[in-house]
């Protein structure tokens, strides 16, 4: 009687009619207790999740769910995150007054229990393990079958009844709450507002939760991976405090970075991490909430672990790692003649100050450092603990370039010397931790920062004040090989990408960088951040961005005529707040005319043209805006109110006579009168200032917009008509002509379409979009 009674329960929820309270699930299938899913990659059950299930998960699910903005922190990229479940608290929480406790995966729990004990929810049965009660139980099952019931209408702009925001309202409901959920949303199925899976694709999960639910690892790294990580491992465990020092700087500077030792097409990554076992035994790592804190054990081991989850473009930063690069560290760092007596401390104002912690490392050694691998360093801010990049992105333009300053000129000893008197003044806010008070602070770092340009300044002025003045010999030209010496970054509103090359058209305005600037970049929004920290630490982390961004930009307007810079400054910083223009004025400024000699009014293109010509044997052309046929390139200067209309990022895929794919990215550059406002960046919108960049290839994590063009006649009618548009009409009815828009029947079909032209693309960059920016339109 008992299996015809759940029978029939399978069957209501199979039609979509019905669900179980919990109190009637506890009745059935017992109370809850945590299962040992995992399996060996080699068994049958195993292999069946590798190749029929993970497949699955990956293209219709970890595009949604694979980080920390993850709705209900369910990341489904990895056995761990499936069988950690969702959980109600929220990770990015703007207004959160105290410091909450971390929530990382292998890092703040050891096991399931363990997550269950911080309030997580199984999404998989963890009641009586029979086929019936793996269904039945399982929320992610009957999330699939609540989509199955109400599909969403065909290739139609979705009502008020969706919500697509960031900051939406997330239920997380768990199974004894997903009747409620299933009467109050019947359109909450998963994927959420995208079309369900397929029938062959809901088998394969059927079948798998059916039986269990059993998972398997990716199979392990090969022997010569093996091979690379013991050497690895054995460079930077050595004893001496030299080798200790230069492990502790080199993986506060790598432990975000996916590393790789075989040819380009490897999916194999490595995660740098502390651990308090050697080489040889197994890992087990240390957990704080910063790289840099305190480890609590006598003896920190830096090890190699694999990463085992699923490749996330917005997440992902390779790492190629070989015998070249091993002897570079060689070189930089145990070579040069310096002392280690002790080391340093783990007290976090000390900890979080890396010109204290490293100050007898030579500042050309950590410089070059970081300059061979730039693109990864500054990548950092962008794809590293924030993922959700608002609080650290609203700081910066949404289109600039960068250039580093040379190590030969800004490594020097008396640089060394005047950064070590000022240690202090480049204090950062981590040294408060995750709780900070925004206004204290944010008066005590100006004070701080004021002290410290004021010493660069004076330094500046006296080393350039005998004719040697500043021309673009100062950039790092990248040692003539390396392409890290060039770099763009494009903000995406709360996203942003960073590539290889002086790409687009001319920016607004251009960072330079030198060591202690890129160092505390690196500290502030890399290091130092902690995405749990209160609204505090939030809110002076992005108030001390806005000086390393004006740092940065001044040390550019140092090569301009010395009469223009003031006047271009303002032009940045139009209707600018008071509070930045009182920091402006009290600032002491670089005196020293410019070594160029400029021949026309306009000498900000005057100097693009010649950065670009003194770095143009290390300029990455992946992404030449130039190279762009037509029709295609006149989308490149499209009217300012068509632009309008643009999302930031889209995706535009050409189908090839051969059924191959070229692609292209259109990115919509916001444009504003200053970037310095808080809370008013809307306010500061200089809309009919907009601009368009098209460029080969792909460029952003989160396409907003996905465009299919079957022939030359599409693209030409597509490049003819998205200059005309002038209203919202307009961008829909030509989204229902060639877009893909999230209720397109054959969404998913496109979706695995544009992964295969990104991986070929891309390469070993290749990683899972993200869809929760998705538009809906």
């Amino acid at each position: 009687m008992r299996k015809v009674v759940i029978s029939t329960l399978i069957l209501i929820i199979l039609s979509g009619c019905a669900y179980l309270g919990n109190a009637h699930y506890n009745d059935l299938f017992g109370p809850e207790q945590t299962q040992d899913r995992m399996v060996s990659h080699s068994t049958i059950e195993g292999a069946d999740f590798l190749q029929n299930v993970k497949p699955v998960l990956d293209t219709r699910c970890v595009v949604c769910h694979g980080c920390y903005d993850a709705p209900c922190q369910l990341k489904l990229s990895s056995p761990e995150g499936i069988d950690r479940g969702l959980s109600k608290e929220l990770v990015y929480d703007g207004m959160r007054l105290s410091a909450t406790t971390p929530s990382r995966l292998l890092f703040d729990a050891d096991n399931t229990q363990q997550w269950r004990d911080k309030n997580f929810s199984p999404v998989l049965n963890e009641r009586e393990q029979s086929l019936e009660a793996n269904l039945a139980g399982s929320v992610l099952f009957n999330s699939l079958v609540l989509k199955q019931s109400a599909p969403l209408p065909a290739n139609e702009v979705l009502d008020d009844e969706f919500d697509f925001s960031l900051s939406r309202s997330q239920t997380c409901a768990t199974m004894g709450e997903f009747d409620r959920l299933a009467d109050d949303q019947p359109h909450a199925g998963m994927p959420y507002g995208l079309p369900g899976v397929s029938r062959e694709e809901f088998k394969h999960l059927q079948n798998w939760l059916k039986n269990g639910g059993k998972m398997a690892n990716i199979a392990p790294p090969t022997a010569f991976e093996l091979q690379q990580i013991k050497r690895w491992e054995a460079f930077l465990n050595q004893d001496s405090l030299k080798y200790q020092l230069s492990a502790r700087y080199i993986y506060e500077h790598w432990f975000l970075a996916n590393i790789y030792f075989t040819p380009q097409n490897t999916q194999t990554f490595f995660k740098l991490v502390r651990s308090s076992t050697p080489p040889g035994e197994e890992i087990k790592l240390i957990s704080t909430r910063r790289p840099y804190d305190d480890p609590n054990v006598e003896r920190v081991y830096y090890r190699m672990m694999h990463e085992r989850s699923t490749i996330l473009s917005k997440t992902h930063l390779p790492l190629k790692l070989n015998d070249e690069k091993l002897t570079r560290l060689y070189q930089q760092f145990i070579e040069p003649e310096y002392t280690v007596a002790s080391m340093p401390s783990y007290e976090p104002k000390a900890a979080s100050n890396p010109f204290k912690t490293y100050e007898v490392i030579p500042i050309d050694s950590k410089y070059q450092f970081m300059l061979d691998e730039a693109e990864l360093i500054i990548m950092g801010f962008i794809k590293g603990p924030v993922c959700r990049g608002q609080i650290a992105l609203n700081v910066i333009n949404d289109h600039f370039w960068v250039a580093f300053a040379d190590p030969k000129k800004v490594a020097t000893p008396a640089v060394g010397e005047m950064l070590i008197q000022h240690e202090d003044a480049l204090e950062l806010p981590a040294a408060e931790e995750s709780n900070a008070l925004a206004i204290k602070s944010w008066i005590k770092y100006s004070v701080r920062e004021k002290r410290y340009l004021k010493a660069k300044v004076e330094l500046a002025n006296e080393l350039f004040k005998n004719g040697d003045h500043l021309t673009t010999n100062l950039l790092w030209k990248g040692d003539g090989v390396n392409k890290n010496a060039a770099l763009t970054v494009f903000r995406h509103s709360d996203s942003a990408t960073v590539v290889k090359g002086l790409i687009g058209q001319e920016p607004k305005t251009m960072w330079v960088l030198d060591y202690a600037l890129f160092e505390r970049i690196h500290y502030l929004l890399v290091a130092g951040f902690d995405v749990y920290g209160n609204v505090g630490h939030q809110l002076v982390t992005r108030l001390y961005m806005d000086f390393l961004r004006l740092e940065g930009e001044g040390n550019f307007l140092g090569l301009l005529p010395e009469d223009k810079r003031e006047q271009i400054k303002s032009s940045w910083y139009r209707k600018s707040p008071p509070s930045l223009s009182k920091f402006f004025k009290n600032n002491e400024e670089f005196s020293q005319p410019s070594g160029i000699v400029y021949k026309t009014d306009d000498p900000q293109h005057e100097l693009y043209g010649l950065i670009k010509t003194a770095l143009s044997p290390v300029l990455s052309e992946h992404y030449d805006y130039t190279s762009v046929p037509e029709p295609l390139a006149s989308v490149n200067t499209m009217p300012v109110k068509a632009i309008n209309l643009l999302p930031p990022v889209s995706y535009v895929l050409v189908k090839q006579t051969d059924n191959s794919h070229k692609a292209y990215t259109i990115i919509h550059h916001n444009a504003h009168y200053n970037i310095s406002s808080l809370l008013n960046e809307d306010g500061q919108r200089a809309f009919e200032e907009d601009t368009v960049t098209l460029v080969p290839g792909f460029i952003g994590d989160y396409p907003s917009a996905i465009w299919y063009l079957n022939n030359q006649q599409q693209v030409a009618a597509f490049a003819e008509q998205l200059p005309l548009m002038q209203i919202e009409a307009d961008y829909r009815a030509l989204k229902s002509k060639f877009g893909i828009r999230r209720t397109h029947p054959q969404f998913w079909q496109y979706s695995d379409i544009l992964h295969q032209a990104a991986k070929q693309y891309r390469g070993v960059e290749y990683g899972m979009f993200d869809y929760n920016r998705l538009e809906n339109r």
